[in-house]
């Protein structure tokens, strides 16, 4: 972190604060001395929580009539807008 704030000219606990809030928001974990990196996309607690959202959404379209195929097409073009 000193050789950061360095580079960029800030105070190391400027750059500390930024790497503590950074990681309170899931966006980089630490793992000691091994550094810092980006987070995984996804959690696993947020993969459940979706999957339970994905089984729901399933359930409603199977019940409307609609194939997999049509309920994830329909996902598809929602996503594009």
């Amino acid at each position: 972190m000193r050789r950061l704030a360095q580079d960029l000219g800030l105070a190391v606990n400027t750059v500390a604060r930024a790497y503590r809030e950074l990681e309170a928001e899931g966006l980089v974990e630490t793992r000691g001395r091994a550094g810092t990196v980006v987070a995984s996309a996804a959690s696993e607690a947020a993969r459940a929580e979706l999957a339970a959202h994905a089984i729901t959404y399933l359930t409603h379209a199977r019940r409307l009539g609609l194939s997999l195929d049509e309920a994830t097409a329909l996902l598809r073009d929602v996503a594009r807008r």
